[in-house]
């Protein structure tokens, strides 16, 4: 059995979560909580979402207070949003912060979408969204001053537009959520007079690059 690869019997069914991800990265939503801070000094709770196929990413809301009411909105957002999309979701990323509420995630298993919680101070497990949250951070939060809970959502849904629309990402071959990659230049007289046009947003903190018409 070692020579054919062939794991013991207690261990032969079990997955890993690797290749869960993996398996299962077509119909997979992950969720998290972060927190932002304005120049006042409350601390706000912004509730962000990402789908692993498409790398479609959402603020769904912020609060400086999230009970158990609020959050179970959030997740009546979030299966609407989903819906809107048209997009096919079979399992839900969360951690287990006590956040979550048993109506929270009645709201998506109604839905048939099924809870998958990560593991006890494992980050990693959820390595996508925390990843979006850091880019969130570095690109956007660490440069801005942050002056109430209204500029923190238009600063956010700002980010959530330039993130779907125009970032490129690897796992997508440079293309952006939801703006399919161009078409390669092959004119050579096309390449030779190049002209890239820069479109400064939130007051030159994120930049969007296009090509001239």
């Amino acid at each position: 059995m070692k020579r054919h690869g062939i794991q013991p019997a207690p261990q032969r069914d079990a997955t890993t979560w690797a290749a869960f991800l993996r398996h299962q990265a077509h119909a997979i939503l992950a969720c998290d909580f972060f927190t932002a801070t304005t120049l006042s000094g409350t601390t706000y709770y912004v509730f962000a979402a990402i789908e692993h196929p498409t790398r479609r990413a959402g603020v769904l809301g912020a609060t400086d207070h999230p009970t158990g009411a609020w959050v179970t909105q959030i997740a009546r957002n979030m299966v609407m949003d989903l819906q809107d999309a048209d997009a096919t979701v079979k399992f839900l990323i969360r951690d287990r912060d006590s956040r979550y509420t048993a109506a929270f995630d009645a709201v998506s298993t109604c839905e048939g979408i099924t809870i998958v919680t990560t593991g006890i101070r494992m980050p990693p497990m959820n390595s996508i969204k925390e990843r979006w949250v850091q880019t969130c951070r570095l690109e956007l939060l660490d440069h801005t001053l942050v002056w109430n809970h209204r500029h923190l959502l238009r600063v956010l849904r700002e980010f959530e537009s330039f993130h779907n629309e125009h970032r490129p990402h690897r796992t997508l071959h440079s293309a952006a959520p939801l703006r399919p990659l161009p078409q390669p230049i092959t004119d050579p007289t096309r390449i030779d007079h190049l002209e890239v046009h820069r479109q400064d947003r939130l007051d030159s903190i994120l930049h969007q690059y296009t090509h001239a018409a």
